[in-house]
């Protein structure tokens, strides 16, 4: 028999597949994975259309197409007041995730410490890990999932190489405010440590708050790759393109992988999404779209015995079962999938110990009659 020592010898599949799985294996209503119901707005699929026929269907540049990443530039510029030269600080990917990765194996070398912030999306360990860096873990505070940037400071060491920020976050609906962003600012004065923002829930905020990109303040955006995802923004996940904004130095490097993971992106797609962006009614709207499906699934969820987490940002409502019962949630979520047809995601699997407050992650991306069924189902438990 083959014999491999894996470089990753603890880590399955994750459980989006696996709960997908369990959902299609039962007929339930996927409330897990975090991918909508709905389709993409069709002068997107149109253009993209056009763009094949057209014949545009061979190799983009590794950069990204050049028109895509000045519409980049314009935008960020318009939105946060951020300068990016569209020819040497812009990345165009295969997604969000190849950005993350591309960003965390160019700058972590053996030894280096990490700081991630817990419930953290489950890409980051493993990229880490691959990089032989060291995770170094600061749980949010519960209930409303905020940072004690104390905890943060006392993380910090000679090691210290980088800080991962997630705002919009994912899995808990935290969003960054400008407190955090000061107190950020604050901590990494006189450091070398960088900054991997994952925004790609930028365009993703309620209750009139504002994102607060890194890209907003000169001096983290200096040490900065944020990474955002056009998936998330324009319900096409399945296209997997996103991006990373980063000076010079850092786009320099995160190239230097992206060069030889994918080298160049989906160039009809890309095409594509140069041509709509300029509809900022698209993503200027985006917040109300959600805000409107988060409302709705609370609304349908009112009488059920799940208590629900507020939720600042992101398509994820958490919701507390402790009333209902006392499996873990990993157990309760296989329960409910299976039981009453509903599936989600358990918090305790964003932890590298498997914290279990009780905590599952419902994503309300979903057509409204989607999310009435659901709750349907959920309120006679």
């Amino acid at each position: 028999m083959i014999q491999i020592d894996s470089k990753l010898p603890h880590v399955g599949v994750t459980i989006f597949s696996l709960m997908t799985q369990l959902a299609n294996a039962h007929g339930a209503i996927n409330l897990s994975q975090g991918f909508p119901d709905f389709d993409p707005v069709p002068d997107l699929i149109k253009r993209a259309a056009y763009h094949m026929n057209a014949g545009r269907n061979q190799y983009a540049p590794m950069q990204g197409i050049l028109e895509l990443r000045q519409k980049i530039a314009a935008k960020v510029k318009r939105m946060y007041a951020a300068d990016y030269d569209p020819e040497t600080e812009i990345t165009v990917t295969a997604g969000a995730t190849e950005a993350i990765f591309a960003a965390i194996t160019a700058v972590v070398q053996p030894g280096d410490e990490v700081i991630l912030l817990e419930p953290a999306y489950d890409a980051y360990v493993p990229i880490i890990q691959l990089s032989q860096g060291i995770p170094v873990y600061v749980q949010l505070t519960p209930p409303d999932y905020s940072i004690d940037w104390d905890q943060v400071a006392d993380q910090i060491t000679a090691k210290t190489r980088l800080i991962i920020l997630n705002s919009p976050h994912n899995p808990t609906g935290l969003i960054l405010n400008q407190a955090d962003m000061q107190s950020l600012e604050a901590l990494m004065a006189d450091t070398n440590i960088l900054i991997l923002s994952d925004e790609v829930y930028e365009h993703i905020i309620f209750d009139d708050c504002r994102h607060e990109s890194v890209s907003r303040y000169p001096g983290l955006a200096a040490r900065s790759f944020v990474v955002s995802s056009f998936g998330k923004t324009y319900h096409a996940t399945g296209w997997k393109i996103g991006y990373c904004l980063a000076p010079v130095a850092l786009s320099r490097e995160i190239q230097r992988i992206h060069q030889y993971l994918t080298f160049a992106v989906n160039t009809p797609v890309q095409l594509a999404y140069a041509d709509i962006i300029d509809q900022i009614d698209l993503f200027e709207n985006l917040s109300d779209f959600y805000q409107e499906k988060r409302d709705i699934f609370l609304r349908f969820m009112q009488n059920a015995r799940f208590k629900p987490i507020p939720c600042s940002g992101t398509y994820f409502q958490l919701m507390q079962f402790d009333e209902i019962s006392d499996l873990s949630d990993l157990e309760f979520a296989r329960w409910l999938t299976i039981r009453h047809g509903v599936a989600s995601i358990p918090i305790s699997v964003f932890y590298h110990n498997q914290t279990d407050r009780h905590v599952v992650r419902f994503c309300f991306a979903k057509k409204n009659e989607t999310l009435e069924k659901a709750a349907e189902k959920l309120c006679k438990i």
